[in-house]
């Protein structure tokens, strides 16, 4: 039985060796809707020159602007997302806009609704990452029922959450 430990532990250690050793370029997030919400969605973290492609597209928003961010965590689970923490703040900068100088890296910004409901983002964040204490990789990201004002620390003032996905690795293409 030992030995079988020995051997099942020497393989556990060489797969964790290999997945921490393996390049992400590429992460996902499939978004839930909140209690009495019908937003859906999808955010796509692709790693290219000058930081992290982000590329999305959401259905069932109120028309407006919505506050939209990466949070600490990749919890989902709770009815209100409160699970995910606070907004992702590895370099405990205050909250900002997403051009700021000095933000919390999960400061996004605001996605745009369309009477219809829908949004699309599509822009390059050089303050993301998937690598050291930049990486995204296992936090959340949240959509707010509110726009984003950019200066109330430390949230933005956004709001409560209407939408929740957790970030994971996602099949390079």
């Amino acid at each position: 039985m030992k030995t079988i430990a020995l051997v099942l532990g020497a393989s556990l250690a060489a797969a964790t060796a290999a997945q921490a050793q393996a390049v992400v370029n590429h992460a996902i997030a499939v978004l839930i809707p909140g209690k009495d919400s019908k937003i859906a969605g999808t955010v796509h973290f692709k790693k290219e020159a000058g930081g992290v492609h982000v590329t999305g597209t959401f259905t069932g928003l109120a028309a407006g602007s919505h506050g939209f961010h990466i949070h600490e965590l990749g919890d989902c689970s709770a009815a209100d997302f409160t699970s995910a923490g606070g907004h992702f703040n590895p370099a405990g900068n205050p909250h900002a806009g997403p051009k700021d100088a000095k933000r919390h890296e999960g400061d996004m910004g605001n996605i745009e609704a369309k009477a219809d409901g829908s949004a699309t983002v599509d822009y390059v964040d050089p303050e993301l990452g998937f690598e050291g204490a930049k990486s995204i990789v296992g936090r959340g990201v949240v959509v707010h029922a509110n726009p984003d004002d950019f200066k109330t620390q430390p949230t933005g003032n956004a709001g409560g959450r209407v939408a929740c996905g957790a970030i994971g690795l996602a099949k390079s293409e």
